[in-house]
C-alpha cells in the first residue's frame, strides 16, 4: 500500500465513484481525498446516507453530484477528464432481491452498463467496479476460486454475475480497461446498522451497545470471509494502477480467512467485554451457507495485500461505532 500512496503523494489524479455516499464508497471518498486527490462523488441518495459525505462538502477537491447512474449522457458529461472511476452504486441485500427481481436487473445490471458506457465515451482510462463473492452461488468447494462457480441463488447475485459478463466485454470489445471485486462480506465504519437488510457485524455491535438481543437466521454456524474496509480501499486503488494484465477480469477481494457467525458472536462479546441474548431463526433464501476465498490471483495480478486480519478490523469497528452511535 505504501507504493500507492506515495503514487498519490506525486500527482494528483483524478477520480469518480458512484455510490459515493454509500458505505464502501464515502470510504473511498474520504482516503482519496486525505490524500489531496480529486474527486467526483455521484450518488442518487436511495441507499447512501449524505451524513457519510457530510464533512467533504466545503472541500475545493470534491463534488456531489446527486445523480441516478442510469442518466448515461449526464454520467458520461461528469466523467469527462477523469482518470479512474471507482463504481460501488448498487443495491444490496440478497434476500431483498428475491422479492424485487425487476428493479435489482434495472438498477445493478443497466446501472453498470450505463457506467461502462459512459466511461467509454468519456475515454476513462480504467473502471474499477464492484461485484460479489454472491457469484459463486452453490458451488461447495473452498477456498472459493475465479472460475469455479456454480448455480446462481439470488437475483442480486445474478446482477453481479452480469456486471462481470459485461465488464469482459467492454474491454475486450470496447478496450475499455475494467477490473471486476468480488467483495466478500466488507465491514467497518459508516456501514449502516438500522436497515433489515443490514450487514451482521454492524447489527450485532449495536444489539451489543444497546443491550437488545441479537437476531441470527439459521442456527449460526454459516460462515463467512469477514473483510475489512481497508483491504477493500488498498484493492480498488491498486487495481486502478494494476497494468493491463487484470483487464476484463474479476477477483476475489477477501482476507482469506473463514468465521462463523456464532465464533463472530463470541468475538464481539470478548472484544467489547459485554453479552446480550441471542436468538436463531431459521435460513434465509438465497444465503450462501459458507464463503472463504482464495486470494491468490489478485495478489499475483493486483499485488493486493490485506493489512488488517478480522479480529484487527473488528477491533477498529467497535471502536468507531462506539464512537459513532
Amino acid at each position: 500500500m505504501e507504493n500507492i500512496i506515495k503514487k498519490l503523494n506525486e500527482k494528483q489524479f483524478k477520480f469518480l465513484i458512484t455510490g459515493c455516499a454509500g458505505f464502501i464508497g464515502s470510504n473511498l471518498v474520504e482516503f482519496l481525498l486525505s490524500h489531496n486527490q480529486i474527486v467526483i462523488g455521484i450518488d442518487d441518495l436511495s441507499n447512501g446516507l449524505i451524513e457519510n459525505i457530510h464533512e467533504h462538502m466545503d472541500n475545493p477537491n470534491f463534488e456531489f453530484v446527486e445523480m441516478n447512474i442510469c442518466d448515461t449522457n449526464n454520467l458520461a458529461d461528469k466523467m469527462v477528464g477523469i482518470d479512474y472511476v471507482l463504481h460501488q452504486a448498487a443495491w444490496g441485500s440478497v434476500p431483498r432481491s428475491m422479492i424485487m427481481p425487476v428493479f435489482y436487473a434495472e438498477q445493478n445490471v443497466i446501472g453498470t452498463v450505463s457506467v461502462f458506457e459512459a466511461a467509454r465515451l468519456s475515454k476513462v482510462k480504467k473502471v474499477v467496479y464492484a461485484s460479489s463473492s454472491s457469484v459463486y452461488g452453490d458451488e461447495p468447494n473452498l477456498p472459493k476460486k475465479e472460475g469455479i462457480e456454480g448455480n446462481l441463488l439470488s437475483p442480486y447475485a445474478l446482477s453481479k454475475k452480469i456486471d462481470e459478463y459485461y465488464g469482459e466485454f467492454y474491454s475486450r470489445i470496447y478496450k475499455l480497461p475494467t477490473v471486476g471485486l468480488r467483495y466478500f462480506n466488507v465491514f467497518g465504519r459508516k456501514q449502516n446498522p438500522n436497515s433489515q437488510y443490514s450487514a451482521v457485524i454492524p447489527k450485532f455491535i449495536k444489539a451489543i451497545l444497546q443491550n437488545e438481543p441479537i437476531q441470527v437466521n439459521g442456527d449460526g454456524n454459516q460462515s463467512r470471509d469477514f473483510t475489512y474496509i481497508d483491504n477493500v480501499i488498498e484493492a480498488n486503488l491498486k487495481s486502478c494502477f494494476s497494468g493491463d494484465i487484470a483487464n476484463g477480469k474479476a477477483y476475489n477481494i477477501a482476507f482469506g480467512g473463514r468465521v462463523s457467525l456464532n465464533e463472530l458472536i463470541d468475538s464481539l462479546f470478548i472484544t467489547m467485554n459485554k453479552k446480550t441474548s441471542v436468538s436463531f431463526g431459521v435460513d434465509r433464501e438465497g444465503d450462501i451457507k459458507h464463503s472463504n476465498a482464495s486470494i491468490a490471483r489478485a495478489k499475483t495480478d493486483l499485488n493486493y495485500n490485506p493489512r488488517f486480519s478480522f479480529q484487527d478490523g473488528l477491533e477498529l469497528t467497535i471502536k468507531w461505532y462506539i464512537d459513532n452511535l
